[in-house]
């Protein structure tokens, strides 16, 4: 019997990924690339140009490890937004430019909403309240009336970049197997003394500037170290995380809490939002490492449920949405508890 195959392409930002997925959920490839600047934050015309060059490798790469041919492909999906233009298009033109040569429907994915369904799919969550958290976004949501409602977002900069800001002014490089995330909460592990820092929760929204530029400032006064600082920051950012979450769990009774993007690798952010689950009386689901960070899987899975569902795009309306959110998109195939 024949199987049919999605390819998806992830290129919002910093990681130029693709996945290939059966229809039935079966993982054959992931491939990331990442793009790392010398210096600094991520500069989006650099790592359009990155993704640029090592997109046929990364592709290449990709069907090597699924074992199937190109035109073993029922779908081509990608990342439509939302993210860094110059970054997004990349991945779109490389779609676009498959999705043609192979005579296949072209699917456009939300970019955030593919961490959800990558996060329920390998944890086996039904209906989440979902905490997505990573350098570009912090979101608090959950499945009502045909779409993911947002219940709380970042006003201003999301908990990734706030943790990376930080990790680059205290000095830190990243690498290639080791991100500026990564760095803060081993140093943070290490810390025994709490800096009072500011908390800003506002409604049901959570600001993480103030809470940078406070922990900047007192790490260039020197007066706590490195450490300390980390493991302060984590504390206050996290808390603030899990209250929000709390707060949409409350409300909406859900019997999940699923914490997927980047930042779920944290594993003290997984612990402060496994106990506040268990009080709940919810089960905690967490996404792998593997597909916590932005990877072409998430992309061709969710592009798997936007084609069962026939939302598919032609080629000549396939632009990138740089602010797309996720509570603009209709999910049909979703069923919660009370459905």
């Amino acid at each position: 019997m024949r199987e049919d195959y999605c390819l998806g392409i992830e290129s919002s930002a910093d990681d130029f990924g693709v996945g290939i997925i059966s229809f039935n959920g079966e993982v054959l490839a992931n491939v990331n690339d990442v793009y790392i600047p010398e210096r600094g934050g991520i500069h989006p015309r650099e790592a359009s140009r990155h993704h640029a060059m090592i997109a046929s490798k990364v592709i290449s790469e990709a069907f090597r490890r699924a074992g199937i041919k190109p035109k073993e492909i029922e779908v081509v999906a990608f990342s439509q937004g939302p993210g860094l233009g110059p970054c997004l298009r990349v991945g779109a033109t490389v779609a676009r430019a498959l999705s043609s040569y192979l005579n296949k429907p072209l699917v456009g994915v939300n970019h955030c909403l593919a961490h959800i369904e990558i996060g329920k799919m390998v944890s086996k969550a039904i209906d989440p309240v979902t905490l997505y958290v990573s350098g570009g976004n912090t979101i608090v949501a959950a499945f009502e009336a045909k779409r993911y409602r947002v219940f709380g977002e970042t006003l201003d900069i999301a908990i990734g970049n706030c943790l990376d800001v930080f990790a680059r002014e205290a000095g830190l490089k990243p690498l290639s197997n080791k991100p500026l995330g990564a760095m803060v909460e081993e140093l943070a592990s290490r810390g025994k003394v709490f800096v009072r820092l500011p908390y800003t929760v506002k409604g049901m929204d959570m600001s993480f500037s103030g809470l940078l530029t406070a922990a900047v400032n007192i790490m260039r006064e020197g007066k706590y170290s490195l450490e300390d600082l980390c493991f302060s920051l984590q504390e206050v950012a996290f808390s603030m995380l899990t209250e929000v979450t709390e707060r949409a769990l409350a409300h909406t009774e859900k019997p999940e809490v699923l914490l997927t993007g980047g930042v779920a690798a944290n594993k003290r952010l997984q612990t402060m939002l496994k106990i506040m689950s268990d009080e709940h009386g919810a089960r905690f689901c967490v996404v792998p490492r593997e597909y916590a960070t932005d990877n072409g899987a998430m992309i061709a899975w969710t592009g798997v449920l936007c084609y069962k569902f026939g939302m598919t795009i032609p080629i000549e309306r396939s632009f990138v949405k740089m602010r797309w959110r996720l509570d603009e998109v209709e999910v049909p195939w979703v069923r919660t508890q009370n459905m």
